[in-house]
C-alpha cells in the first residue's frame, strides 16, 4: 500500500472518530465508516455488521458493549433534517467490521490494521500493516501446497514425493538450496515450516510457482512425479529471475520473526482489546 494512501486514511478514520465523555474509549458511528469503507448501499454495510457481531459473541465479547443502535437527526436540504438509524462502533467492533469486510480493498485493507492496534500512530500501524501482509501471504501458500497435494496425489505422487517436489521448487528459488539447507541457514527449527520464518516477498514468490504449477498440472494433465517435478522446478526459477532482475536473491534474504509467535501476539492483542474497548452500560440511554 502506497504511503500516502496510509496517510490519508488514517487522517480520515481519526477524524471520524469520537471520545466517549469521561473516559479514554473511542467509538465510531457506521454511517460515516460506511463511505469510508466504500460501501455504496447501507444494507450490504449491514450485513457485514450482523457478522461481526456473531464473531464477538463467539470471541466472548459482549455484543451490547460494542454495538450500540441510536439515531440521529441528518440534514435533507432547505434547513429540514430527518430521523435516520445508525450504529456506534467501538474499537473492536470497527475491527471485526473490517475483518469481514474484503481486504482487496485499500480501505479495509487498512481498517484491519488500523482497529486492531489501541494508538493512532501511524508508523505502528503500518507495523502492523506489514505483519498482516506477511499473515496473509502465508495463508494463501498453505492454500495453494495443500491443493498442489491433493492435485499430485491424484496423479500417483505419495506424501515424500510432494515433499521432494517442494524441496526442489525451493532449490530452484534458493539458488541451489534445498528446504532443509535453507532451514539450517536461517536456523529454523526441524519440525517448523520454512515459509513460518520467510519475509513476504519470498513467501509470495513461493505462492505463486507453487499456483502456477498447480494450474499447468491440470491444463497438461502431468502425472506422475518427474514431470510435476519439472514444472515446479521452472516455475520456481522462473520467479527467482523475477526477484533477481530487482535485485533480490531469496537466499540472502534474512529471517523474519516466527509467524506462529506472531500470531499467538495478535490474538492476545485482540483479547485486550475486546475488555479495554468496551462502552460504558448507559450508553444507549445516553445516546
Amino acid at each position: 500500500m502506497k504511503q500516502e494512501v496510509i496517510t490519508q486514511l488514517n487522517q480520515r478514520f481519526n477524524q471520524i472518530s469520537h471520545i466517549w465523555e469521561g473516559s479514554e474509549v473511542e467509538y465510531w458511528f457506521a454511517r460515516d465508516l460506511q463511505e469510508i469503507l466504500e460501501y455504496s448501499d447501507w444494507r450490504n454495510l449491514l450485513k457485514v455488521i450482523e457478522k461481526a457481531k456473531e464473531a464477538c459473541s463467539n470471541s466472548a465479547g459482549k455484543v451490547e458493549n460494542h454495538f450500540v443502535d441510536v439515531n440521529k437527526m441528518v440534514s435533507i436540504g432547505s434547513g429540514a433534517e430527518r430521523e435516520i438509524d445508525d450504529i456506534m462502533l467501538t474499537r473492536y467492533a470497527c475491527y471485526l467490521v473490517a475483518q469481514n469486510g474484503d481486504p482487496r480493498k485499500d480501505a479495509i485493507a487498512f481498517a484491519q490494521s488500523y482497529f486492531a492496534l489501541q494508538t493512532r500512530k501511524q508508523e505502528l500501524i503500518e507495523e502492523q500493516l506489514r505483519l498482516q501482509d506477511r499473515i496473509q501471504a502465508r495463508e494463501k501458500l498453505k492454500e495453494s501446497e495443500t491443493e498442489l497435494s491433493k492435485n499430485i496425489y491424484e496423479r500417483g505422487v505419495d506424501d515424500r514425493g510432494f515433499g521432494r517436489i517442494r524441496s526442489r521448487g525451493d532449490a530452484a528459488l534458493f539458488g541451489g538450496n534445498t528446504t532443509q539447507s535453507m532451514k539450517n541457514k536461517l536456523s529454523v527449527p526441524k519440525s517448523r515450516a520454512l515459509a513460518d520464518f520467510l519475509p513476504t516477498v519470498t513467501i509470495a514468490a513461493k505462492n505463486l510457482a507453487t499456483e502456477i504449477t498447480n494450474h499447468n498440472v491440470r491444463q497438461n494433465d502431468l502425472q506422475g512425479e518427474k514431470p510435476i517435478t519439472d514444472e515446479h522446478i521452472q516455475n520456481n526459477k522462473s520467479l527467482r529471475d523475477m526477484l533477481g532482475e530487482r535485485g533480490i536473491k531469496p537466499e540472502e534474504l534474512a529471517a523474519e520473526e516466527d509467524l506462529k509467535k506472531l500470531e499467538r501476539r495478535v490474538k492476545s492483542d485482540e483479547k485486550r482489546l475486546i475488555k479495554a474497548a468496551e462502552l460504558p452500560k448507559n450508553a444507549k440511554e445516553e445516546k
